[in-house]
Order: structure tokens, then C-alpha cells, then sequence
């Protein structure tokens, strides 16, 4: 017979005492899912109800529409920087580097003017000359100013700042000897020009150099389309058609008056953005073109005149001193003076720098002291043609006369040369401020502008959205 189990007894009141539960292994608990996954699916959930989804697309436009607002105001915030840079601080570092090198240029030839007439020094060349030396210096400390630490162009400033004393002391050296009649006056004169030339000039010309290329890095900063601002835009007003449309198709109602005024906002930013930065992209190109450029020819013309009456001073000066040999057209050895010889030189760059001008020249304002100064050159070559034919002759003198004479000397002629240059690049300083400035005006107000109207857009598709919510409610 199978074994029977063993029944419990019973309890007083004749019922069975129940059997004991056998022992249960604990289940354990489930570990809580991250703060992500449980959003995550609140999202998922909530867009499966249409007061959710709703929810998610005025999030998501308001979101969008101030992207678009933000991007914009930061874009035009750096492009009006730096067309503000272009016509307050680059263009004119860059001017004030070039009248540096024509005052320093100047100043030897006022020098080399003044040491030719010997004891007969006029009080105006050396008035000239000091007031060409005082402007040198007050570049430069402008320049020291407005230059970053440890930059090149800071190094220059420096070098500069250093000649400048040691260049003066010659030149005043040269002075005394040649008052008192020593020959020596002439030696410590060529030194000096020497220093100015191989020394001062070029340290100079690439301060001009480094300022003309920060120039053109603001060019480039101000210029460009602001793309990012102006996809997010595109994209802004494609969400919110895109929202109104499906608005109708749900609600049959054509029109949502919150998604229509964000609509709206965001078109005039957009349009803003578009007109006035195209607007400020003419100007700015139309002060490059027909100012900056004009600019840079006539400041290099200038100099290059500048260089040429030292060098034809000098010519005198030196008497035969200093010789360079070169090759002519028929490929013969010659030896020639070398301050003539670098004259010519001198007078070559600045006929092609007028004609370079007078292409560049947009009317007749400009056109007029150009041409003027073409004339002024030819005339002068034929002086100093002559001059040079009366020294080659031993008629010291009568050449002496012809350069730096009250008449009909090479002096005038010089002297027309740099004042119808300092005419043209007056006028196209003032093209250049003009064209800059409508340039820089076209940004005015669009960066706050785009900031306002992107908050009140977003406001707009937060209210629209949240009329069609209250119709859940």
C-alpha cells in the first residue's frame, strides 16, 4: 500500500490547521532606467496624441526660428565689425604707414636739397625737412599704438623708432661739414641716405606691406555671405509652411494667426539679411576697387617720385662717386652713375604707376591730377636730361642750377609731380570713405533687428500652436 502522507492535526474547534507555505525565493527588482530613456518615452508617448505632437512642433519652431535669429545677429555682428574695421582703423593704419615711407622719402630729399645749396640752405627746405621728420614720428607712434604685442609690424615700429635718431644725427653732421666747406659733409650725407634707403625705407614699405594685408583680412571677414544664417532662414520658413499646412488639412481653416505673424517675422529677417548684406557687399567691393586699389597705385607713384628727386640730388652730390655697371640694349658692359642710374629706374615705375592710375581713375576728378602729373613727368625727364648733359660737360653749376634753381628746374617739375598725386589720393580717400561707408550702413540695425523680430517670430509660433491646443482642453 502506497504511504500516506501525514495529515495536520486539527485545531480545537474541530478545522484542520492549514499546511505552512513552502519558503518563496525573492524576485528582484528591476533597476530603474535612465532619465533619457524614461523622456525618450514620455516623447514617444506624447506623440501619439495629437495635443502632443503639437506640442513637439511648436517646440521645435520656436527652437528653429530663434536658431535663425541668433546665427543672424551673430553673423552680421562680425561683418559689420569688420567693415567697420575697413573704413575706422585698417584703411587708415594702412594710409598712415604709407605717409610714414613718403615723409621718411621726403625727408631725405629735403635733405639732399638742402645740403646742394650748401651755405645757402632756404629756411623752407629746412623747414620741409624737419616737419617731414616730426610727421615720421608722429606715424609712427600711431602706429605703435594700434599694433598687437610681439607682432611683426610692432617689430618694425621699433626698428624704426631706433633709426630715425641715428639717421637725423648724420644728416646733421653732413650739415655742419658742409657749412664749414669739407668735403667730408658729402660722405656723411651719402651715409645717411644710405641708412635711409637699405634701412628705413624697407622697414617702411613692410609695415606698409603687413597694414595693407590686414586690410584685406578685414575685406575678407566683411564680405562674405553670412550661409549659415541664411540656410537656417530657408529652413525656418519651410517648417513653418510646412506647420500651417498641415494645420489646414486637419482643421480645414486656411489661416493661423500666431504661425502667420512668425511666418512673417522670419521673411523680413530673411529679406533683411539677403538685401542688406548684398547692399553692403557692393559698397564694400566699390570702396576696394575704386578706392583701395587707386590707393595703393598712387601712395607707390608717389614714393617712387619721391625717390627719384633724392636719387637725381644725390646725383649731384655724390659727382661721380658712386658708379653701378650695366648692361645696355646692346647687351654692352657701360658704367654709369649709380644714383642716376637707380633715377631712371625711379622714373619707370612711377610712368607705369600713373598709367596704372589712370586706368583705375572712375571719373574726372580723378582722372585730372593723374593726367596733370603725366605731364609733369615728361617735363621733367626733359630737364633732367639737360642738367645731366650740362654736369656731364663740367658746367657743375649750370646742372646745379637746372635741379634745384628758382626757375625752370627739375624742383617744379618734382614738385607738380607730388602735388597733383596728393590731389588724386585725396579724392580717392574720399571715393573710398563714401563707398565704405554706404557699405557699412547697410548693416546698420540688422544684427539687434534680427535678435527682436526672431524672439517675437518664435512667440508667434509658440501662441499659434498653443491656440490650437486649447481646443483639447
Amino acid at each position: 500500500m502506497p504511504a500516506v502522507p501525514p495529515q495536520p492535526a486539527p485545531r480545537a474547534n474541530g478545522t484542520p490547521t492549514p499546511a505552512a507555505a513552502p519558503p518563496t525565493t525573492p524576485v528582484p527588482e528591476e533597476p530603474r532606467r535612465t532619465a533619457f530613456a524614461e523622456g525618450v518615452d514620455r516623447l514617444r508617448h506624447a506623440a501619439t496624441t495629437e495635443p502632443g505632437r503639437l506640442r513637439i512642433i511648436g517646440a521645435f519652431l520656436a527652437a528653429l526660428v530663434i536658431a535663425f535669429g541668433a546665427v543672424t545677429a551673430w553673423q552680421t555682428a562680425d561683418r559689420a565689425a569688420a567693415a567697420d574695421d575697413v573704413l575706422h582703423k585698417s584703411q587708415p593704419l594702412s594710409s598712415a604707414a604709407a605717409d610714414i615711407y613718403r615723409s621718411l622719402a621726403d625727408a631725405n630729399t629735403a635733405a639732399s636739397s638742402g645740403f646742394l645749396a650748401g651755405g645757402q640752405e632756404t629756411a623752407t627746405s629746412r623747414e620741409v625737412y624737419e616737419e617731414d621728420i616730426d610727421k615720421a614720428a608722429s606715424g609712427l607712434v600711431k602706429a605703435a599704438a594700434n599694433s598687437d604685442p610681439d607682432s611683426p609690424a610692432a617689430a618694425t615700429v621699433a626698428k624704426l623708432n631706433r633709426l630715425l635718431p641715428e639717421y637725423k644725427g648724420l644728416v646733421e653732421r653732413a650739415r655742419t661739414y658742409n657749412r664749414q666747406g669739407f668735403p667730408v659733409g658729402g660722405a656723411y650725407l651719402r651715409y645717411a641716405n644710405d641708412k635711409m634707403q637699405h634701412d628705413m625705407l624697407p622697414a617702411a614699405e613692410d609695415l606698409y606691406t603687413s597694414e595693407n594685408e590686414r586690410l584685406r583680412a578685414d575685406y575678407d571677414d566683411a564680405t562674405p555671405y553670412p550661409w549659415a544664417a541664411i540656410a537656417l532662414g530657408v529652413l525656418a520658413l519651410a517648417a513653418l509652411a510646412w506647420a500651417q499646412h498641415r494645420n489646414y488639412r486637419r482643421t480645414n481653416r486656411l489661416l493661423n494667426h500666431g504661425l502667420v505673424a512668425a511666418t512673417a517675422t522670419a521673411t523680413v529677417v530673411l529679406l533683411w539679411l539677403v538685401v542688406g548684406h548684398t547692399v553692403a557687399r557692393a559698397g564694400l567691393n566699390d570702396s576696394y576697387d575704386h578706392g583701395v586699389r587707386s590707393l595703393n597705385v598712387l601712395h607707390d607713384a608717389r614714393i617712387a617720385s619721391l625717390k627719384a628727386r633724392g636719387n637725381e640730388n644725390l646725383t649731384l652730390v655724390a659727382r661721380g662717386a658712386e658708379t653701378v655697371t650695366v648692361t645696355n640694349a646692346k647687351g654692352e658692359k657701360e658704367v654709369k652713375d649709380a644714383y642716376d642710374n637707380t633715377f631712371q629706374q625711379n622714373m619707370k615705375t612711377l610712368g607705369a604707376g600713373l598709367a596704372e592710375a589712370a586706368k583705375l581713375a572712375d571719373d574726372s576728378s580723378g582722372e585730372k591730377p593723374v593726367t596733370a602729373a603725366e605731364g609733369n613727368m615728361a617735363e621733367w625727364q626733359k630737364r633732367h636730361t639737360a642738367a645731366r648733359d650740362e654736369d656731364d660737360h663740367g658746367n657743375y653749376e649750370a646742372a646745379l642750377n637746372r635741379v634745384i634753381g628758382p626757375e625752370n628746374a627739375t624742383g617744379e617739375c618734382f614738385d607738380s609731380v607730388d602735388d597733383n598725386l596728393a590731389k588724386a589720393i585725396a579724392h580717392e580717400e574720399s571715393e573710398f570713405e563714401q563707398a565704405a561707408g554706404d557699405g557699412l550702413d547697410a548693416m546698420t540695425g540688422l544684427t539687434v533687428g534680427a535678435a527682436v523680430l526672431a524672439v517675437l517670430g518664435a512667440a508667434g509660433a509658440v501662441l499659434g500652436i498653443g491656440r490650437r491646443l486649447s481646443e483639447y482642453r
